[in-house]
């Protein structure tokens, strides 16, 4: 019986052990990932303001895809580098998820853009003073 009570123990002892691991590393980042991460941030949020302060690229809808290219591309980065959301973290993405993810950010992308460009557009004041009343 003692037998019986050590193997078992021992057994399950070293289950718990590799099953905690394996959890501790995919559910924490390191300094390194961290510092990836937030490098990758800042270069994503310089190139934005680059592009529109500089005005590298002369056609605004050109501008405006870019811009909102970087910011699909940084929601992925903080998603991998800051939220630790990969193919171990959990039991790994769903598909489902995945697609409700991207959909979401697809929302709040065209969303953004369609009330910035209707309220440039009907809320700018009237310049040419013939059409005053």
């Amino acid at each position: 019986m003692s037998s019986h009570a050590e193997h078992h123990s021992g057994h399950h002892g070293a289950g718990h052990h590799d099953h905690g691991h394996g959890e501790h590393e995919g559910a924490h980042g390191t300094l390194g990932s961290y510092l990836i991460g937030f490098v990758l941030s800042v270069i994503l949020t310089v190139i934005p303001f680059w592009l529109v302060m500089d005005g590298t690229i002369l056609d605004k809808n050109m501008t405006a895809i870019a811009i909102m290219a970087l910011a699909a591309v940084q929601v992925v980065v903080h998603m991998i580098f800051f939220l630790h959301m990969n193919g171990r973290a959990e039991g790994g993405w769903t598909m489902l998820s995945l697609i409700f993810t991207l959909i979401v950010v697809v929302i709040m992308l065209a969303g953004s853009l369609w009330v910035m460009y209707h309220l440039n557009t009907n809320m700018m004041p009237i310049h040419d003073p013939s059409q005053l009343p």
